[in-house]
């Protein structure tokens, strides 16, 4: 009841959630196996908001059983049952046919991105994740735990509180899976004031 859950089952079975076997407990999602079948997961409650004054950071640690015939995406999202086409966000996109995963700001459908340099792979772990810095007024974004690159605050979405957000959809017909360790996101409260 804390996630609000958008199924599409087009195959021969159903989607599952299931805890598994790993160290500090897994859950791996396994969608229906026709092209498109998607399982997407976003808090139920948008608790979340860009302010250009304070440090906002996501992270999570995944795999795929398919690497390049999956959508998978995950972060900070305005709550939405096609976040693959979502309009306000800060977030992580693998799309379908490539294993590029890219890192998206976005505020009404207008975005500044950044690919990450290490491709995603069959079964392997990746981790990924952004820290903004309102010093700077960039997001610092992290593949594996080094730093990738920045990306700059313009499309931040200021207006919109956000939900997080994670999820997968087959690019083929046949059944894909996301393992997820560990997802998560954090808010400075306070803004930080020098004297």
């Amino acid at each position: 009841s804390d996630w609000t859950i958008t199924t599409t089952e087009g195959g021969s079975g159903n989607a599952s959630e299931a805890l598994t076997d790993g160290d500090g407990g897994l859950l791996l999602v396994t969608n229906d196996d026709a092209d498109d079948d998607n399982d997407f997961f976003q808090l139920v409650k948008e608790g979340f908001k860009y302010e250009s004054s304070k440090q906002l950071a996501f992270n999570m640690r995944f795999k795929t059983n398919d690497a390049t015939q999956t959508d998978i995406v995950a972060g900070l999202q305005l709550t939405d049952t096609s976040p693959l086409d979502v309009t306000d966000g800060i977030f992580f996109l693998k799309s379908d046919g490539a294993t590029t995963v890219t890192f998206i700001v976005e505020k009404d459908s207008t975005q500044s991105t950044l690919d990450l340099p290490n491709a995603l792979a069959d079964d392997t772990f990746m981790t990924v994740g952004f820290v903004y810095d309102p010093k700077d007024q960039k997001f610092h974004v992290f593949q594996n735990n080094v730093l990738a690159g920045t990306v700059v605050s313009t499309n931040a979405p200021d207006d919109e509180e956000l939900a997080l957000s994670f999820g997968i959809q087959n690019g083929a017909a046949a059944a894909k899976t996301l393992t997820v360790d560990y997802i998560g996101a954090h808010k400075e409260r306070t803004a930080v004031t020098e004297l």
